[in-house]
C-alpha cells in the first residue's frame, strides 16, 4: 500500500452488518509538531479541524468521494471509513500529500484563511 502518514487504515468489519469496511485514522494530538502548525495559523488543530480541512481539500481534488466517506471525527482523533477500496485509496492520494509531512501541511496552512473555517 502507498505511504499513508499521518493516518493509519485498517481494513475492519461492521459487527452487526458484516460489511467491510476501510477506516482512516490519526491520533492529530500525537503527531509531532502538527499542533502546533496549526495553531500558529490560526486553525483548532483537534479532530473537528482536520475533518473541514480535509473536506475543503477533497471538495477541489476528489469531489465524487465525498458521498462515499462517512466523517466521525472528535477531540484529538480525525476518523473517515469508506466501504470502498477504489474510495479509501482517491481518499489517501488526495490528502497524504498535504498532510504527509510538515513542510506540506505548512505550505497548505499558510495559504488557508482562517476565516473559511469554524475550528
Amino acid at each position: 500500500m502507498e505511504n499513508t502518514f499521518p493516518f493509519q487504515v485498517d481494513k475492519l468489519t461492521d459487527p452487526e452488518s458484516k460489511t467491510p469496511y476501510y477506516c482512516i485514522q490519526a491520533s492529530v494530538g500525537d503527531i509531532d509538531g502538527y499542533p502546533d502548525l496549526f495553531e500558529e495559523y490560526g486553525f483548532g488543530g483537534n479532530g473537528y479541524s482536520w475533518a473541514e480541512h480535509i473536506q475543503a481539500i477533497l471538495n477541489e481534488r476528489e469531489p465524487d468521494i465525498l458521498e462515499q466517506l462517512e466523517f466521525d471525527e472528535e477531540g484529538d482523533t480525525f476518523l473517515v471509513r469508506t466501504e470502498n477500496e477504489e474510495t479509501m485509496h482517491k481518499f489517501i492520494s488526495a490528502i497524504q500529500p498535504v498532510f504527509g509531512t510538515k513542510k506540506t501541511l505548512k505550505k497548505y496552512l499558510s495559504q488557508a484563511d482562517p476565516d473559511d473555517f469554524e475550528e
